[in-house]
């Protein structure tokens, strides 16, 4: 086969074209701008486009598909022909759906915890031996790639994201997918810009529900208010299993599952990582792994990429990096680390970055989630929100919208590091979260430099 990316440059883009150069397609692309890490990627593949920019070109009848990414725009002269010839034009999630039809889809939704799960079934599948094919949302330890597709396995996990599909398809990605086995951890509004009432997002986790096929299971997270509301009303044909956080407890900053009279470590915390954990048993309870098999296997377990990921420690400090952005994200996360670190203050910072947080009707959705930080800090960067263009947003607005008086904001990265940097890091933890990368602030090395400082 020869498939052409449009767009080949996004983040599960260059990860569906490794896997199926890896799988002997024959793989072209383009892109108006390639960042890393997938530049690097690509390249190594040799896969990386030798130009940036669109080309006609690219588009010809030896073509049997065309795989349309988001970054690219409805009048991409690349589509257009594509269209003109009459070629197959898929978006990502309709061509992962062709590649897994005939295989047991499972599909993990939800507002919050979607690349965790996904990551956590993996890993105990690979440690119990189980082939699975997969596409999930961030590098994880031990896996090359984020998608990978193969004739041989019987089981395709995807995380499935309520995104738009493409330019050209204003579905969510996950209403393509149609799952065998689904969960759902949580619903928390997000994507104003494509869904402007809570009522309108949260109709695409109905939606979802109603694409579960014939004799299908549903497992879902029965302490989020809003699945108690939807997934009890899902058609009656639906296994409906329930889940909420596994019984615990937490010593010298190890937390600790009890399993039939036995304490199973883990490497994870935080009560939304224990609600992870026990939907992702489920699943992999649905896949033919017993508990018995998952426990063992979940306790090597260190996170996803930027997923309450421990980037340096040492005894007076650890800081941590974390995706989280919206409200239950931030208000999950803190609590996770003020449980599992009680001796030690809390120095928290956020990112507004994307369209909802740099929005100003979202501004007031984030009340009280920085509270439980000891020092609270939020940044923003004026010209991301010119990007987007939105309304501009003062220091004002925001601290109005988390209603705390306490709160810092920054709006220049390098203050925000001389500030972390001459901070006193005796008994206290740094927590540095965004979706984004704070302007491009390494925080491996803004880490080391703290903890080199109280080494």
């Amino acid at each position: 086969m020869n498939i052409h990316f449009i767009a080949i440059g996004g983040s599960a883009m260059h990860n569906l074209a490794i896997a199926l150069h890896k799988k002997g397609v024959t793989i072209t692309g383009s892109d108006d701008e390639i960042f890393e890490p997938s530049k690097s990627r690509l390249a190594r593949f040799d896969l990386l486009p030798s130009k940036e920019g669109w080309d006609e070109a690219n588009i010809h009848n030896g073509l049997d598909a065309v795989i349309l990414g988001m970054h690219a725009k409805a009048d991409n002269p690349e589509l257009l022909k594509a269209n003109k010839l009459g070629l197959r034009v898929f978006s990502y999630p309709e061509f992962l759906y062709e590649q897994s039809k005939e295989k047991t889809r499972i599909v993990i939704g939800g507002s919050h915890g979607k690349t965790t799960i996904t990551a956590m079934i993996l890993h105990v599948a690979r440690k119990n031996g189980l082939n699975c094919d997969y596409m999930v949302g961030a590098q994880l330890e031990g896996f090359d790639v984020m998608v990978k597709l193969s004739e041989e396995a019987r089981f395709m996990i995807l995380e499935g994201d309520e995104y738009l599909t493409s330019p050209i398809d204003r579905r969510p990605k996950f209403h393509l997918y149609k799952p065998n086995i689904a969960l759902l951890s949580g619903i928390a509004w997000d994507h104003i810009n494509v869904f402007p009432t809570f009522e309108n997002y949260i109709e695409q986790f109905k939606t979802f529900i109603g694409l579960i096929s014939s004799g299908g299971t549903l497992i879902w997270c029965k302490e989020d208010e809003e699945l108690q509301k939807i997934c009890p009303a899902a058609r009656p044909d639906i296994l409906l299993l329930p889940y909420s956080w596994p019984e615990y407890r937490i010593e010298n900053g190890i937390t600790l599952i009890r399993f039939k009279n036995q304490e199973v470590p883990m490497q994870v915390f935080g009560k939304h990582n224990l609600l992870n954990l026990n939907g992702s048993r489920l699943v992999c309870n649905a896949l033919g792994i017993t508990d018995e098999q998952f426990y063992a296997s979940i306790q090597s377990f260190k996170g996803a990429s930027k997923r309450l990921e421990r980037i340096a420690g040492n005894e007076e400090t650890d800081i941590f990096k974390d995706f989280a952005h919206s409200p239950s994200k931030l208000m999950a996360t803190l609590k996770a680390v003020k449980e599992q670190y009680p001796e030690k203050k809390l120095v928290a910072c956020m990112e507004l970055h994307t369209f909802s947080s740099l929005s100003q009707e979202f501004l007031s959705h984030y009340k009280g989630c920085m509270d439980m930080a000891d020092r609270a800090i939020v940044y923003f960067n004026p010209h991301a929100i010119q990007l987007k263009k939105l309304p501009p947003i003062t220091a004002q607005q925001v601290k109005k919208g988390f209603d705390n008086k306490r709160l810092e904001v920054f709006t220049d990265s390098e203050l925000l590091v001389q500030s972390l940097l001459h901070e006193t890091w005796h008994r206290k933890n740094l927590l540095m979260m965004s979706s984004g990368d704070f302007d491009g602030l390494d925080l491996d090395e803004l880490a080391e430099k703290i903890v080199t400082r109280y080494a």
